[in-house]
């Protein structure tokens, strides 16, 4: 053959060699990724099985037994000394950073020297009989030094007196019926309230708004004991003789009253006491339902409206105003000697440091103060914190680093209204609004011991669904089961029988400013009561001196399993949100939420269907929005399907998109009258702050609408708070495409 002819093969076998090579490297490169992918996923949820592996139920219980030896009222020596012990065990469990961040904010207290109570007086003044200043201590604790008693934080001091009104719980409703109904004027009273239902702070606004010069608040045992159930020590009810402390401020999220909107840094400028945000202008205290009894056996005038009225108490439940009978000269004098002082608060922030996004944070944070030994609220949540940071300790000495970075919050002063999570919000403002992914809590993790709460985002439900299959039940009759199971299975959604019942955010802890404020998706777990069957409010020792570590091992939760189940899904969800490559959150699911809330608040204006045709009001506009937004969610998750996880640039886009979508509903102007709550579809209720309300700028300017005095201004405002609605959806809907 010649030359030119072996040089022509030659060239033909190069290049089909080539051909060949580039043929076996093109697919090879190809299934790399699908193969990466999926070791990649088995890898991640192996990490998750051992995080959530490492926890135990010893250790929750050794926390919480260590947490409630002695009192830790925020700005105290003693919630310090437990802050820096909680310092010290993040940095021993191996946590990048451990730091104390301090404020300095108003707070409340009694007076040391001159004890708060209330007297009935006679008609020369003489005090006849007085309520009891403190609790009884349980046993065991009998020594223990620096017990606060009984009182309400912020209450201003003062000597009233005057005749008593009883007012049941002290809604708004239950004003409208002394007024509206039975024509009873509370100007210049003293009122009584049994707590419950609504936020203590609320019924204090009602009060003062009613012109009443003074309240006292009880826990009835229609309302603070279950049927059955002997009171502390013998069982888990609220003997007559205990009182339920808590603040009384309605802040509406302003964090401490004297800086609102700013850091309570030594740098910052402040208010006035005197013009302080939401501090009552009347007295307040609390009593135990023995002395409640006494006030209440005595009261004349007009009988109790109704059986709801009607509480646990041997007496009759009359309204008033004053006592019945040759006792009709006597009054109520109620001596509140509280003092608010600016004092140094501490919160303890523990970092984790993420590997390939550091500049996105999750935060787990709950707070540390309690009123006196905490030992459901909040030391049951402060435990199982502690144990999540021991167990994400354990991955990291292993090798092991997130993608994203977490924070861990141990929080000051949440009972005097959520100051410390507030104020750290406010100095970080500008950074956690551009980088935070999501806020998980950690308050009390249990309230009761019958199944799982979830409140939470729309945008974690299907991650809430998936991880509670994978953790284990705690309840008797599902030891074999997941803790989803027993969950729907004793509390299904009202929506659908399908799934477990998962309620929207309110307030009440630390969440709020992260949610409310910045638009931070944020949730919350916890083990609750049987709402079906339980109609006491809260737990019945809440806030009280017998809420002690004896009190969670004897009665809620002997094994401590319960918080184990908490605890697995808290540092789940943490875990999941820091560590997966695509943010775990459905925006579908915020879609169907929008749709049901938009009904839900159109019927509520069908009762005032003629007024609404006569006014020009129609939510076309915001049913309009909602489905523009329900189609641009799919198209987003459609999209979402396809993207290339081996590209970071399109990872990252997806990612901020899909970590900005809660913070499109946030309006920095805020809800008319709560410029720090701007959530324009989940709020506080103005009514009850524990609540949460759907659409609450529309829901607001309906309530009560019919009793307006300008009919025409109060639809105005309704068809103006639609627009904001319907705006806010359209325009978050604008931030899930590709581009303008």
């Amino acid at each position: 053959m010649a030359p030119s002819g072996r040089r022509q093969y030659l060239w033909i076998f190069l290049a089909a060699a080539l051909a060949s090579f580039l043929a076996g490297f093109t697919v090879g490169w190809l299934s790399k990724p699908l193969k990466d992918t999926a070791t990649s996923a088995d890898s991640h949820q192996n990490l998750r099985w051992k995080l959530i592996s490492e926890m135990k139920a010893d250790n929750i219980k050794s926390f919480l037994r260590s947490f409630t030896k002695l009192p830790h009222l925020a700005g105290t020596e003693q919630n310090l000394l437990l802050a820096k012990k909680i310092q010290n065990q993040w940095k021993k469990f191996g946590l990048d950073s451990a730091e104390l961040v301090h404020y300095d904010v108003l707070l409340s207290y009694p007076n040391e020297t001159n004890a708060n109570y209330i007297s009935v007086i006679d008609e020369q003044g003489t005090e006849i009989f007085n309520t009891s200043y403190v609790e009884p201590p349980p046993d065991g604790y009998e020594n223990v030094k620096n017990i606060v008693p009984p009182y309400n934080a912020f209450s201003p001091p003062g000597v009233p007196e005057g005749e008593l009104v009883y007012v049941n719980y002290a809604r708004t409703e239950d004003f409208f019926k002394l007024e509206r109904e039975m024509n009873i004027n509370c100007t210049g009273k003293i009122v009584i309230a049994r707590y419950g239902r609504i936020f203590r702070g609320n019924k204090v606004k009602n009060a003062m708004l009613a012109g009443a010069k003074g309240i006292i608040l009880y826990s009835d045992p229609a309302d603070y004991s279950a049927p059955g159930v002997q009171p502390y020590p013998k069982g888990w009810n609220l003997p007559g003789t205990a009182a339920q402390r808590g603040n009384v401020l309605n802040l509406n999220g302003a964090g401490d009253p004297l800086t609102p909107g700013y850091p309570a840094k030594e740098y910052t400028f402040r208010l006035d006491v005197e013009d302080g945000v939401g501090i009552p202008q009347i007295p307040v205290h609390p009593i135990g339902y023995n002395d409640a009894e006494i006030l209440l056996r005595y009261l004349g005038g007009t009988a109790s409206p109704d059986d709801s009225w009607k509480g646990g108490l041997n007496v009759s439940y009359n309204i008033g105003p004053g006592f019945i009978g040759h006792d009709s000269f006597r009054k109520v004098r109620m001596h509140v000697y509280n003092i608010n002082k600016i004092t140094r608060i501490y919160n303890v922030i523990g970092t984790i440091r993420g590997s390939v996004e550091p500049d996105r944070y999750v935060i787990l944070g709950g707070h540390r103060d309690s009123w006196v030994f905490g030992g459901i609220d909040p030391t049951s949540g402060a435990a199982t914190l502690q144990e999540v940071a021991q167990s994400f300790g354990k991955l990291l000495s292993s090798g092991w680093r997130p993608r994203r970075t977490i924070i861990f919050a141990s929080w000051d002063a949440e009972e005097f209204g959520l100051l410390g999570s507030t104020e750290w919000a406010e100095e970080n403002v500008k950074t956690l609004q551009e980088r935070s992914v999501a806020y998980i809590n950690s308050d009390s993790s249990i309230e009761g011991n019958y199944t799982l709460r979830v409140d939470c985002t729309p945008l974690l439900h299907q991650l809430v669904y998936k991880l509670t299959k994978e953790i284990s039940s705690p309840d008797d009759g599902f030891e074999s089961k997941s803790l989803y199971e027993s969950w729907l299975e004793k509390d299904p959604s009202s929506e659908s029988k399908t799934l477990p019942r998962i309620s929207k955010l309110g307030s009440g802890s630390d969440f709020e400013a992260y949610f409310q404020r910045l638009g931070i998706a944020s949730g919350r777990v916890r083990y609750t009561k049987n709402k079906k069957t339980d109609t006491y409010s809260s737990y019945p020792i809440y806030h009280t001196i017998y809420e002690t570590f004896e009190l969670v091992e004897k009665f809620y939760d002997p094994t401590f399993k319960k918080q184990l189940a908490v605890a697995q899904l808290r540092g789940a969800l943490v875990y999941e949100l820091a560590d997966a490559k695509i943010i775990p959150f459905n925006i579908q699911d915020y879609a169907k939420t929008l749709e049901n809330y938009a009904r839900s608040i159109y019927n509520s204006s069908r009762t005032h269907e003629q007024a609404c045709r006569s006014h020009g009001v129609s939510f076309e506009s915001l049913f309009s929005a909602v489905k523009n937004f329900s189609e641009a969610a799919s198209d987003f998750h459609r999209r979402l399907s396809q993207v290339d996880l081996n590209n970071p640039i399109a990872v990252r886009i997806m990612n901020d998109q899909l970590m900005f979508l809660e913070r499109a509903f946030i309006d920095p102007l805020g809800l008319p009258g709560r410029p720090f709550y701007r959530h324009i579809i989940f709020a506080p209720s103005s009514h009850n702050k524990y609540a949460g309300e759907s659409f609450p700028g529309i829901f607001d300017a309906m309530f009560d609408i019919e009793n307006k005095a300008d009919p025409h201004s109060a639809w105005k405002e309704v068809k103006k708070h639609i627009s904001i609605a319907a705006f806010t959806i359209q325009a978050a809907a604008g931030t899930l495409k590709e581009f303008l």
